[in-house]
């Protein structure tokens, strides 16, 4: 695994010791150093089914999940295995084994369906396994399935009506999977073939009546249907006939078991190898394992607490420390860039101000890539307030090097003239013409001096106003000079050195210039990028509402076939509050991106960058409007 440990074993990634549950931390550490996205594939089912078989497969293992050989449940809590993805580079299949249901040797009957409920929420394929056949025993031993709206929460506000909008679990449940193991039917339905799906899909139809009994089952069958719009079936032949083999599964060759279950293992690990997608939370934020890492510890401390598990909630813990971990990233790289290109000191201000707007961008674009609900942009103001003050330290150091540098040289070229000071060589008649041309060569030779960086001007003004006085001294002592001669010429030299005052002041002026024009870049780059975030989040949401429209319309089609009008027509009154929502979030996407950049710019990158005065006519510019 590129980037993370490679695991030769499973290990207990949720503890369950009295019926309380707590997170292996070694187990926290692995899933901390996987920084690929991962494909979370879960198994839940009755004790002894067989479950730990199938994942064993998955991870290409004959060995590594508990199978045992006894009426006694192996597997405790839920136990982990991160594998290199077998068909999709740079992800990591991520393997999660369940302790079986029902155990008599439980007290507290919730605690399986806390277990159930972890499986669904941690995976992006939610496989459950049963034996024998999908009747109406099976599905009342899947009851967890109902009692998901009580166990898991979408948002962290309660909705109007006290109860569990079910139509947001749609936007983050995983797929689901039916394995049913030791099948003996035929597939056939009224006379004719019939595939696993259509199996699966015949055994979850409504079935009309009034009885409780039918009531309840009907209440079981909808859930699935409304929970999980994507299903799949797969039914297993008896691994072996040989009771003694059976017992001993993991220990029999290959050629000793059936070729029709092996073919029907092939074809199961097939699917998910292609379809299991990347875990994805709400909004399209994909899961890596140092992400999962945290939803773990976050669950499981909820539950812990007595309380019901919110993914609102739990994505923004895990937001909090994302987009720490981001901003630290972006800061890191841009201080890393700087130090590899700069090299002081700088010709210029603008070379140094150009190469920190290249590693900015690229700053931005790290966070930007890293980060996600960014409440209020807190966390891209911390950056930006970091990378500026960055950025005016890199400032001082170019200066302060550009300054001693310059010092240096000054010092060297102004030997000889000082030397000569000192021997009275200007204390003659036609002195002050001699040590005029000599600081003249002196000027000229500083001038041809390369990359003597933004204190040039400045250091030679101040080497030159130390000579002043000398230079005074030499002139005034100079007998081949009239008086008006020398009136002349110290007028000229005071000339001279307001000129290079004037000059000085231009310099500073265009640095200012300059800074501005940075400030402005800095403004730019971060609003365009934040612009193309917002965009892409509101994407994402428009596709997570799409997709509960197409799945309610699928739904009511569905009713209606097996004779739910009421049922339907019930449904149909969602259907338009949740049409009227998506062409609200449609119609709102341009005016919401304007307001929250408008917002970014006048409450965080003004006060940050306060030197901005164009702020509202880069705002036009940059958001059309």
């Amino acid at each position: 695994m590129a980037s993370g440990p490679i695991m030769l074993v499973p290990m207990c990634l949720v503890e369950n010791k009295n019926e309380q549950f707590s997170v292996n931390q070694k187990a926290l550490k692995i899933l901390n150093k996987i920084s690929q996205p991962v494909v979370v594939v879960a198994i839940v089912g009755l004790y002894r089914t067989g479950k730990s078989y199938l994942m064993n497969c998955l991870a290409r293992e004959k060995l590594g999940f508990p199978l045992g050989s006894t009426v006694q449940s192996e597997t405790k809590g839920i136990w982990m295995w991160c594998v290199p993805h077998p068909s999709k580079p740079s992800h990591t299949l991520v393997l999660l084994d369940t302790e079986g249901l029902g155990d008599v040797e439980k007290g507290d009957p919730k605690n399986d369906s806390w277990i159930f409920a972890l499986a669904v929420l941690l995976s992006s394929m939610f496989v459950y396994n049963s034996m024998n056949t999908i009747n109406h025993d099976a599905l009342e031993k899947l009851h967890y399935v109902a009692e998901l709206t009580e166990l898991i929460r979408a948002k962290s506000s309660p909705v109007s009506n006290g109860v569990e909008d079910s139509t947001e679990f749609v936007s983050f449940f995983p797929d689901f999977i039916w394995t049913v193991r030791d099948f003996t039917l035929e597939l056939k339905l009224n006379g004719r073939p019939i595939t696993e799906d259509e199996y699966l899909e015949n055994a979850l139809k409504l079935i009309p009546g009034v009885n409780p009994k039918l009531k309840n089952s009907n209440i079981l069958r909808e859930c699935i249907r409304h929970f999980f719009p994507k299903r799949k079936c797969f039914v297993f032949d008896r691994p072996t006939n040989d009771k003694e083999l059976l017992a001993h599964v993991e220990d029999i060759l290959e050629s000793q078991l059936d070729p029709k279950f092996r073919k029907q293992s092939d074809n199961f690990c097939s699917y998910i190898y292609t379809h299991a997608k990347t875990k994805t939370l709400r909004e399209g934020v994909k899961v890596t394992g140092n992400r999962l890492g945290p939803l773990v510890v976050t669950y499981v401390d909820t539950i812990n607490k007595g309380s019901v598990p919110c993914l609102e909630n739990a994505v923004t813990t895990l937001a909090q420390l994302e987009n720490s971990a981001a901003m630290q990233k972006a800061a890191d790289h841009y201080s890393e860039q700087m130090a590899q290109r700069v090299r002081f000191p700088t010709d210029t201000l603008q070379e140094l101000l150009d190469m920190h707007a290249t590693c900015e961008r690229k700053a931005i674009e790290i966070f930007m890539e890293n980060s996600f609900k960014d409440e209020n942009q807190e966390f891209q103001k911390k950056l930006l307030s970091t990378i500026q003050e960055k950025k005016e330290d890199f400032l001082l150091q170019n200066e302060e090097a550009s300054r001693k540098y310059c010092e240096a040289q000054l010092t060297q070229l102004l030997e000889p003239l000082r030397n000569d000071i000192s021997r009275g060589t200007y204390s003659v008649p036609g002195g002050y013409k001699l040590y005029l041309e000599k600081r003249h060569k002196v000027e000229q030779s500083y001038k041809l001096v390369p990359r003597k960086g933004v204190k040039a001007n400045k250091v030679l003004q101040s080497s030159l106003q130390s000579l002043a006085a000398t230079e005074e001294s030499i002139l005034q002592a100079d007998r081949a000079l009239t008086a008006a001669e020398k009136n002349l010429a110290a007028e000229r030299a005071k000339n001279q050195a307001t000129e290079k005052e004037l000059e000085l002041q231009r310099q500073k002026l265009k640095e200012m210039e300059e800074k501005m024009a940075s400030q402005e870049k800095t403004f730019e780059e971060n609003i365009v990028q934040l612009k193309k975030k917002l965009e892409r989040e509101i994407e994402n949401r428009l596709r997570d509402q799409k997709k509960c429209l197409e799945h309610k319309w699928e739904m009511e089609k569905e009713l209606l076939e097996e004779g739910f009008k009421k049922k339907a027509e019930e449904l149909k009154k969602e259907i338009i509050q949740l049409k009227e929502m998506y062409k609200r979030l449609e119609n709102q996407q341009s005016s919401q991106i304007i307001q929250n950049v408008l917002c970014l710019a006048s409450t965080i990158f003004h006060p940050v960058l306060p030197g901005i005065c164009n702020l509202l006519l880069i705002m036009k510019k940059l958001c059309g409007f």
